[in-house]
């Protein structure tokens, strides 16, 4: 649980490393929220309430605003754990290609030793 939420605490911490498992861990954190988010939407459109789902919908909006900032920081520090330059994080905006090409960049191991953007990440 801890290294779920260490990118908040890290909140706009562009410098440095981030291991496989703290970018992992933030990734599933996102997941899961985002699930029950659209769960409670689901729910309130099954109920016919659009109070609920509008609620749901908004709850959603506010998340995704509150946490745009640290997923960019944590998958900058995740790049420089592979010794990359955190502008490789533009490359997701290539359709198809992009997102495959930072999935393969995110699942590699990271640098072993010190490299250019500092020491090995502490494990958590």
């Amino acid at each position: 649980m801890k290294s779920m939420l260490l990118p908040l605490k890290r909140y706009a911490q562009f410098d440095g490393r981030a291991g496989r498992k703290e970018y992992w861990m933030f990734q599933l954190f996102l997941f899961l929220v985002i699930l029950v988010g659209y769960a409670g939407m689901g729910i309130g459109v099954a109920m016919e309430s659009n109070l609920l789902t509008g609620l749901f919908g908004v709850l959603l909006g506010v998340f995704s605003l509150a946490v745009i900032v640290p997923a960019i920081a944590v998958g900058i520090r995740r790049l420089h754990d592979i010794d990359k330059s955190g502008w490789f994080l533009l490359v997701g905006l290539i359709p198809f290609v992009g997102g495959l090409v930072l999935l393969v960049f995110n699942v590699l191991p990271g640098t072993p030793g010190d490299n250019r953007f500092g020491p090995v990440p502490p494990t958590v």
